[in-house]
C-alpha cells in the first residue's frame, strides 16, 4: 500500500499532467478522463510528439502519467494495444486532431470511444471520459484514495 507521501505525490503529478489515463484490462479499454482543458492537453502532448522528426523511428514513444503506463509511439501502423496507442507519425497527429474535435464543452459527462475513427481492427478501445472544468484527474487514479 503506497505511503500518504507517495499518495500525494502521485496526486500533485496527475494534477500537474492534467487528465487522467487508467487502462482497464477486463474491458480492453484506455479511459483518459479530463476536462475539456485536459484532454486538449493530451492532444497536444501528442501533437508535440508526432510533430518532432526524431520521433519518426519506429519504436519511438512518450510515456504519460505518474507511473509512465501508457506510451504513445511510433509504429507501421495504428493501434491500441495494452502497453500503447502507437501509428505514423501522421496518424498520430490525426488523433491529436480527433482528440481536439471530440473534447467539447457540450459533451461534458459523456464518454467517446475513439477506436472506430483512429484504429478500427485495434484490440483495446480508447475512451475520452470528459468531465467539467473543475474535476481533478487526481480522483480517478484509485491508488491515490
Amino acid at each position: 500500500m503506497p505511503s500518504d507521501a507517495a499518495k500525494e505525490s502521485t496526486r500533485r503529478a496527475w494534477r500537474a499532467l492534467g487528465f487522467f489515463c487508467g487502462r482497464n484490462v477486463t474491458a480492453k479499454e484506455w479511459r483518459i478522463v479530463g476536462s475539456v482543458k485536459g484532454l486538449r492537453k493530451f492532444a497536444a502532448e501528442i501533437r508535440k510528439y508526432a510533430s518532432n522528426p526524431a520521433n519518426d523511428r519506429l519504436s519511438e514513444y512518450t510515456q504519460f502519467g505518474p507511473a509512465m503506463n501508457l506510451e504513445v509511439g511510433t509504429s507501421h501502423q495504428t493501434e491500441i494495444t495494452e502497453q500503447w496507442i502507437g501509428g505514423p507519425l501522421v496518424e498520430l497527429l490525426r488523433l491529436a486532431t480527433l482528440i481536439e474535435r471530440s473534447a467539447q464543452d457540450n459533451v461534458v459527462g459523456k464518454r467517446i470511444a475513439l477506436r472506430s475513427n483512429f484504429s478500427p481492427l485495434a484490440p483495446y478501445e480508447l475512451i475520452l471520459d470528459v468531465r467539467d472544468e473543475a474535476f481533478d484527474p487526481a480522483l480517478a487514479d484509485p491508488t491515490c484514495s
